[in-house]
Formats: structure tokens, sequence, C-alpha cells
């Protein structure tokens, strides 16, 4: 398993995407794959980076995983912020209406559609924040 450790600060965000798309380039992933991932990545930073520390600051760390058989990546965000699992709350209600009302909070469910499985757990003071997803 390789790692990095950023600050916790959406400037990072092209790093972190950097470093999930190298570990994927060898694989032969299709470019919708990658696109999905892509995606995925950046909603999950960009919510590090905006709230598990505020007002204060820290660090994420990704943790990305190549598994075989069947071939799939599983992709690991730890942070040391606020405890919060993403995955208590009820999907949000997409109906044209709510979505004309809503602000935010689409984030975890476009994560949860654009992968196999994602999976929460808060361990020794860190968020972990777990998602595979099928190569």
């Amino acid at each position: 398993m390789d790692s990095i450790t950023v600050p916790a600060k959406i400037e990072e965000l092209d790093r972190v995407n950097d470093f999930v798309m190298e570990k994927l380039a060898s694989l032969g992933c299709g470019e919708g794959t990658l696109f999905q991932l892509r995606l995925a990545v950046e909603e999950i930073f960009v919510n590090i980076a905006s709230y598990a520390y505020k007002p204060g600051e820290g660090e994420a760390e990704v943790d990305c995983e190549v598994l075989k058989d069947p071939l799939r990546v599983v992709l690991r965000f730890l942070d040391g912020g606020v405890p919060f699992d993403p995955l208590a709350r009820e999907d949000a209600d997409t109906s044209r209406e709510a979505l004309m009302e809503r602000v935010g909070g689409l984030g975890i469910l476009l994560v949860k559609k654009l992968t196999d499985d994602v999976q929460y757990s808060y361990e020794d003071g860190k968020n972990i924040l777990t998602i595979m997803k099928k190569l």
C-alpha cells in the first residue's frame, strides 16, 4: 500500500489526484473509471479540507492499494479532524423538488454511486473513509 500525507487544504487536491492516478496508470483502467475515481477523490478530499479541522488546520492521508482477483482499488482517507460519519445520514432526496431547494449534502451520495463500496470508521482519533472500486 502506498500513501501520501498532505496539508488538508484545497490547494493540495491536484497532488492527491495525481498520486491516485499515478498508481492506476499502469493498470489499463478505462477513461470512465478514472473519471469516476477522480470525482470521488475530489469530493472526499474537498470535504476533509473544508470541514475536518475548521477553524484550525491539519493533515490528510490518502492510502492507495491495488488488489487482484478481482482487480480493484481501495482508497483510504484519514484525518484527525472532528469525528464525522458521512454514512450515518440517510441518502439525500434527489427528487426534483428537493434538488431545487437543497444546498450541499449530495457529495456522499455521489461517492456511493461512483464506487462499489464505501465504509467509515473512527479509530485512534482518526476519521477513516474507505472506498473501493472494481477496475
